[in-house]
């Protein structure tokens, strides 16, 4: 092997090794893998997370409206976590059917 050929193999290496280690830096913790304790307290220290929640599905649980667009309201948000079906983890961020300013009025 010639000088430039071990370099260019070197080069390849870590260009395969730094591309490893991103996609594992940006793979998002599943949901169903975690107890309903260990994904609140995730959303908790985070404040908000993006979780896996099936083969094809992920979403956004959030601590608190800070996460959310001006004109969006927190809803429960609940998921399948390895010990519970139907795990409250935290909330999701979504627009109110109906604007809720029309019902702080009064007459």
């Amino acid at each position: 092997m010639t000088a430039t050929s071990v370099t260019t193999l070197r080069f390849g290496l870590a260009l395969t090794v730094l591309a490893m280690t991103a996609s594992t830096a940006l793979a998002r913790p599943d949901l169903r893998q975690l107890t309903c304790a260990q994904a609140q307290d995730m959303v908790k220290r985070n404040g908000a997370v993006v979780f896996t929640t099936g083969q094809y599905t992920y979403s956004q649980f959030v601590s608190n409206l800070s996460y959310c667009d001006p004109r969006q309201a927190l809803f429960p948000q609940y998921g399948a976590t390895r010990d519970n079906p139907k795990c409250f983890v935290a909330y999701k961020c979504q627009e109110p059917l109906f604007d809720r300013s029309i019902f702080d009025r009064r007459f």
